[in-house]
C-alpha cells in the first residue's frame, strides 16, 4: 500500500508511524499544546494524539470505551454504537521505571457535525480510540482516528470530499483507517520522558 514513515510528535519526545498524506494541522491553525492533530483533507480522515492527566476514577477495564463515550457527548454525537472493545493489555516497551503501562482500544460509529454546523449536517463517522495509560507518569494518552463513512450534503466536508458514501481507502490506493490506527498504536514510542515532567530513568 502506502509507506508509513516515522513521524515526530511533541517536539520529538514521542514518535510513531503513519502516512504522509496526514498533514500537521498546526501548520494551518493553532492546536492546544497537549494535542497533535493530523488530517488527510482529500478523505476528511483525521488522527489526534492527546495527553491528559490520568483519570483515576476510570478503571483500566473499558477505559477506551469510557473516553469514546465522553468524546461522543462532548461532540454532541448521536447514535453512538460501540462496535468493538479490547481487553486490557500491558503496553510493551512503554513502562516507566518499574511501573508498567496498559492499553485498551475501542471503536464506535456515530453521527457528528463538523465545527459549529448543526444536526442537519451530521456525517456518519467511524471512530477508533486507544487509551494508553502511562501509570508511572500519571498520564492518559488518547490516540483517536476518525474515518467518515457517509458525508451529509449539508456538511462543509461535502465540498472537498463529496457527499454520500465515502470511497473505500483501498479503492484509491490508500491504507484503510483501521490499519493506520493499528500501526500508530503498534509503533508508538516515548523518546523523552521529560515531556511528562519525569526524571530520566
Amino acid at each position: 500500500m502506502e509507506p508509513f514513515p516515522q513521524r515526530q510528535l511533541f517536539g520529538g519526545a514521542i514518535s510513531t508511524t503513519f502516512p504522509l498524506r496526514f498533514e500537521d494541522v498546526s501548520n494551518i491553525r493553532e492546536v492546544p499544546d497537549h494535542q497533535e492533530v493530523f488530517v488527510d483533507p482529500a478523505r476528511d480522515e483525521s488522527l489526534i494524539i492527546e495527553l491528559l492527566e490520568m483519570k483515576h476514577d476510570v478503571p483500566d477495564e473499558g477505559s477506551a470505551t469510557w473516553f469514546l463515550q465522553d468524546l461522543a457527548t462532548e461532540q454532541g454525537a448521536e447514535g453512538n454504537i460501540v462496535t468493538d472493545q479490547s481487553a486490557v493489555f500491558e503496553a510493551q516497551g512503554l513502562g516507566y521505571g518499574n511501573t508498567p503501562s496498559v492499553i485498551t482500544t475501542a471503536a464506535a460509529q456515530m453521527a457528528i457535525s463538523k465545527g459549529r454546523q448543526g444536526r442537519e449536517a451530521q456525517n456518519l463517522v467511524k471512530v477508533y480510540l486507544a487509551n494508553l495509560r502511562l501509570k508511572g507518569v500519571q498520564t492518559d494518552v488518547l490516540i483517536t482516528a476518525y474515518e467518515p463513512v457517509f458525508i451529509s450534503p449539508s456538511s462543509e466536508s461535502a465540498r472537498s470530499v463529496g457527499a454520500g458514501l465515502t470511497v473505500p481507502a483501498a479503492d484509491s490506493g490508500r491504507t484503510p483507517m483501521a490499519d493506520v490506527f493499528k500501526q500508530v498504536v503498534a509503533t508508538f514510542r516515548i523518546n523523552d520522558w521529560n515531556l511528562f515532567g519525569a526524571a530520566t530513568v
